[in-house]
């Protein structure tokens, strides 16, 4: 304990017992990529079938996660260039009867509107138009550079039921913080 100063341990006994209020039990800072992704999922899975939760809220739970963390994969490589901060953050907590999973990561200044009128149209979407909107880019929509056709937030809504809640934080001049969360509600009572 020598290594360490008090007012560090201080912190993040701090931050440990904020992590613990808002049910938080799963946090990670880092570059993602599959193999990451394949132990969260396998976590996750343990502790939901540990909690009973209906194979219904474990499939949205885990085909969430699976989306997001494909999404942190493929837009990892260019993140947090400059910014101390690594290369994204995954946290997932369970709290008010529902899971909450929370991502960040840096998105140039441009980024920031296509992705809240993105996210702004989804939350604005019956269940009805979701799912002619996701058969549509299903149908229509093109390839990106980084391999993706668009589907994952449009899903993500559709399964889940809920809203996507998101902030932007600024970063430096060029950039900013995109923290996301989705809530997924869960059928059983803590």
């Amino acid at each position: 304990m020598r290594d360490f100063d008090s007012a560090f341990l201080s912190s993040l006994l701090l931050l440990y017992d904020s992590f613990e209020d808002h049910g938080i039990s799963l946090v990670y800072v880092g570059k993602f990529n599959h193999t990451i992704t394949k132990v969260f999922t396998a976590l996750t899975s343990e502790d939901t079938e540990k909690s009973k939760e209906s194979r219904s809220v474990q499939r949205t739970l885990h085909h969430s996660m699976i989306e997001i963390l494909q999404n942190m994969t493929k837009h990892s490589d260019n993140m947090f260039h400059e910014i101390n901060f690594g290369k994204g953050l995954f946290m997932l907590g369970k709290k008010n009867d529902a899971y909450h999973i929370i991502t960040a990561n840096v998105v140039n200044n441009e980024q920031e509107e296509e992705l809240r009128t993105s996210i702004d149209d989804l939350n604005a979407c019956t269940p009805d138009e979701l799912k002619a909107m996701y058969k549509k880019q299903l149908r229509e929509g093109k390839i990106s550079g980084k391999g993706g056709a668009g589907l994952g937030l449009i899903d993500i809504t559709r399964k889940t039921g809920n809203p996507l809640d998101y902030m932007f934080f600024p970063a430096d001049e060029n950039k900013k913080y995109f923290v996301l969360k989705v809530k997924v509600d869960s059928e059983t009572s803590e």
